[in-house]
């Protein structure tokens, strides 16, 4: 039998922390065979087994038990982070008693600890993990498997530096000497890394789903590059690469979505960096034409191969990188798409990859 202290994700809380989850845990009972949460309900909570057995299955038709899990063991943890519709089906293989944690109760918890907030990190790219190598083990009973192999990969990539950022973070925000401006800014990092990963899964789940569309709210433009910046500057530094504002970007009020232009922004900064294992330079450059802002971002890298410039936004479409899939060049093209404006690449002599976006001026 599994206690809140025992549970591995809790290990590391402290007296009082534990008795905060305490006042937020709820213990729920089931008998064998009946469900917990059913494929499609609403994403709610995260639970752990106190003691049974849990089996999770998916499908319509003829369901397929894909794992079984026993004292201490976590499911449905991505409505965490996601909170849509449940993925797979979740009921008790033999009386079952579990504990549950609703959802905004969870994150209220995880943001008072970073280290917590870490630790369910690390676990749900663990899952990705397991999760991709299942599939790949089937890819011989059907080809398409491939596919869901290499976009499980695509997110796992696309996940490792925020939880880099996460886990630095949490180590030095446990220190008890620091300062309460550094922890502070810290823990506000942490949060911005966690949203990142949220962002990151819902734009995902956008592509894959076909939805469209864009929250185009007004906006202070020059604002927005430049708390993107410093964020992005942080990022590119643990490879030895400088982001360059060549010039100021535009003042004013404009319509567009800020979450999912940031994406832009990142994607086209990571591909840069995936090519730049020396270190290098990142240039930025703002342009104001008729109608429209037009954005470039100039690396110094080695350039666009040939051979993949006429597919660089395909998706799953990728050259000269140890990993990714393409995915997110053809996620950045569907942004700016549903923003109304057009994104394309080029190299020239003498210069790395060039990508240029454009955003109509609808103020």
């Amino acid at each position: 039998m599994a206690t809140l202290e025992t549970i591995p994700l809790f290990r590391h809380l402290n007296r009082a922390e534990l008795q905060a989850l305490r006042l937020i845990t709820q213990e729920r009972h089931f008998v064998a065979g009946q469900e917990i949460f059913c494929e499609g309900a609403p994403g709610d909570g995260v639970y752990f087994v106190k003691n049974g057995l849990v089996e999770i299955s998916a499908g319509t038709e003829v369901k397929k038990v894909f794992s079984r899990l026993g004292d201490g063991e976590i499911f449905g943890e991505m409505s965490v982070i996601d909170h849509r519709p449940r993925s797979a089906t979740a009921a008790a293989a033999q009386d079952t008693e579990v504990f549950f944690l609703p959802r905004g109760e969870m994150l209220t918890f995880i943001e008072r600890s970073p280290a917590l907030a870490f630790a369910l990190l690390q676990l749900i790219s663990n899952r990705l993990r397991e999760f991709n190598q299942l599939h790949l083990r089937e890819v011989l009973e059907a080809e398409r498997l491939a596919v869901v192999g290499n976009f499980a990969r695509s997110i796992i990539h696309d996940l490792k530096n925020p939880l880099s950022i996460i886990g630095l973070g949490s180590e030095i925000f446990s220190k008890p000497d620091l300062n309460p401006e550094t922890r502070s800014q810290i823990q506000s990092r942490i949060k911005r890394q966690v949203q990142r990963i949220n962002d990151l899964v819902t734009d995902i789940l956008d592509f894959t789903e076909g939805r469209s569309g864009a929250d185009l709210r007004p906006n202070n433009f020059r604002d927005f590059v430049i708390e993107l910046v410093a964020d992005l500057e942080s990022d590119a530094a643990t490879k030895a690469i400088r982001i360059v504002l060549e010039n100021e970007p535009p003042a004013g009020l404009f319509r567009f979505d800020a979450r999912r232009l940031g994406r832009v922004f990142h994607n086209l900064v990571n591909n840069a960096k995936d090519f730049m294992d020396e270190g290098g330079q990142i240039f930025l450059r703002f342009k104001t034409g008729e109608g429209e802002i037009l954005i470039e971002i100039e690396d110094t890298g080695s350039g666009i191969a040939p051979e993949i410039a006429g597919k660089l936004f395909q998706p799953f479409a990728t050259h000269g990188k140890a990993h990714g899939t393409g995915l997110g060049l053809s996620i950045c093209k569907k942004i700016i798409e549903d923003h109304g404006g057009k994104i394309s690449a080029r190299s020239e002599p003498n210069h790395g990859a060039i990508f240029c976006f454009t955003l109509p001026v609808v103020k």
